[in-house]
C-alpha cells in the first residue's frame, strides 16, 4: 500500500516538474540608451535636428522617481541619471508650436522611440524665437 502511494506521488511530482519546465516564459528586452547631458539653455525650434519636436506633460531627470519607474517598466537603462526625460509626450510640428498647440513643455529629444510614454535626452525649446 505504501509503495503505491509513494509511486503515485513520485509520478505526480515528476509530471508537474516537467510541466513547469515546459512553461513558456516571456522574454524581456533591455534597451541601453546613451543620451547627451541636460542642456539648461533652451534652443530655437529650427535647431532641433536630433529628433522631432515633442510636447511633454513633464520633463524630469532620469534619476527622479517618476522617470526611473517608467524607465524600469520599459526595460530602459540610461547611462547618465541627469539626462532629461520627457514623460507623456506627443509630437508637434513647427507650425503648431507658436500657436499654443503645446500647453505643456515643448522639447527636442534624441530618443522618441517609446510610443509617447517617454522621450529621452530632451532639451527645452524656446517658442518665443
Amino acid at each position: 500500500m505504501f509503495s503505491r502511494i509513494s509511486a503515485t506521488l513520485f509520478y505526480a511530482f515528476f509530471a508537474f516538474s516537467l510541466l513547469a519546465a515546459a512553461t513558456n516564459h516571456p522574454i524581456t528586452t533591455t534597451v541601453t540608451v546613451t543620451a547627451p547631458g541636460p542642456t539648461a539653455t533652451p534652443i530655437p525650434p529650427s535647431q532641433c535636428n536630433t529628433g522631432g519636436l515633442q510636447c511633454c506633460n513633464s520633463v524630469q531627470p532620469a534619476g527622479s522617481e517618476a522617470a526611473s519607474t517608467l524607465l524600469g517598466l520599459l526595460g530602459v537603462l540610461v547611462q547618465d541619471l541627469t539626462v532629461a526625460v520627457g514623460i507623456t509626450c506627443s509630437p508637434i510640428d513647427i507650425v503648431g508650436l507658436g500657436s499654443g498647440a503645446c500647453t505643456a513643455q515643448p522639447v527636442c529629444c534624441t530618443d522618441n522611440d517609446f510610443h509617447g510614454i517617454i522621450a529621452i535626452g530632451c532639451t527645452p525649446v524656446n517658442v518665443g524665437l
